[in-house]
């Protein structure tokens, strides 16, 4: 009882201070949202409830009813993160399968390996990428080579030959998949190293193939990972804008991330902006408590 109490003493002030400033940094956002703005299109924020406008957040509820830009741009970031989310999965469950079941005195390394982008500046990586796909690169020559690039272009995922910067939905999902496929790895590498080997050789003894001891054993027990995983890639991804930025830099490929960005920083339009970063705070706290809710039930569960 003692050290727990001691525990929970010694997070309170980092918890707090935490709290604190995204409560008021949060609260600040909220008050522009419902606030209004001067004849200079400058933010006025409303910080009294009582006094809240709501007029900019119908205006953008209005525009996503009706299927106009803000709904586009939304329904983009949903399939780039839905289709980058789901490739993420398809690469980075076996390597956090191999690491932690069959890597042996290897695993030290792979794990290495894992965490070295950590040590790289994401926009160095991402800079890197442009001159690998530029025109004339060497990740251009290669794909070329390889008949990848005439593959996508036959399935209608690439423009032109060496187009790979050209504005292409492709080549954003790409990148945002590099970018964020160590943060669901590791905690899908955690959840598979933590299953209990006896259980899987406990299906094989009654019978299960290996493929069927995967399916039945290791795959539900890995679930709490890969839902951790999920919402470590989907919660930055939904709100980034430097990538499509980079890689393509076009209207095309804009995210709900950009046009915040161009509605706030670059445009004229903050309050709007506040609004939709409202909307998609909204969404993120929906999945968070989809995650938490998920994997209380799964503690629940193996308590029982």
């Amino acid at each position: 009882m003692t050290s727990r109490w001691t525990w929970r003493f010694l997070a309170l002030p980092g918890v707090a201070w935490l709290s604190i400033f995204f409560l008021v940094a949060f609260y600040a956002v909220v008050a522009v949202a419902f606030g209004n703005q001067d004849t200079l299109s400058q933010p006025v924020p409303f910080w009294n409830p009582l006094d809240w406008n709501v007029g900019y957040v119908v205006d953008v509820l209005r525009n996503i009813w009706h299927g106009e830009q803000y709904l586009t741009v939304s329904l983009r970031t949903l399939e780039f993160v839905a289709v980058a989310m789901a490739l993420c999965l398809l690469i980075g469950y076996p390597v956090a399968y191999f690491a932690a079941r069959h890597a042996g005195r290897w695993r030290g390394l792979v794990l290495l390996l894992l965490i070295v982008p950590f040590w790289i500046n994401y926009l160095m990586r991402m800079l890197a990428w442009i001159n690998l796909l530029s025109p004339n690169g060497w990740g251009t020559t290669v794909l070329h080579d390889l008949g990848i690039e005439r593959l996508f272009i036959t399935l209608g995922l690439l423009s032109a030959p060496g187009g790979w910067l050209e504005g292409q939905q492709s080549t954003v999902i790409l990148a945002l998949v590099y970018g964020y496929i160590p943060f669901l790895i590791l905690p899908l590498y955690a959840a598979l190293d933590r299953i209990d080997q006896r259980q899987i050789e406990a299906a094989r003894d009654l019978g299960a193939s290996p493929a069927s001891a995967f399916l039945r054993v290791t795959l539900p027990l890995s679930m709490p990972g890969v839902l951790a995983g999920c919402v470590l890639v989907a919660l930055p991804m939904f709100g980034d804008y430097f990538t499509p930025d980079l890689v393509s830099a076009s209207t095309k490929t804009n995210m709900i991330g950009n046009q915040i960005d161009q509605l706030t920083r670059q445009g004229s339009e903050k309050v709007t902006g506040a609004v939709l970063t409202l909307l998609l705070a909204v969404v993120l706290f929906a999945l968070m408590y989809y995650y938490l809710r998920s994997t209380r039930r799964a503690g629940m569960v193996e308590t029982e």
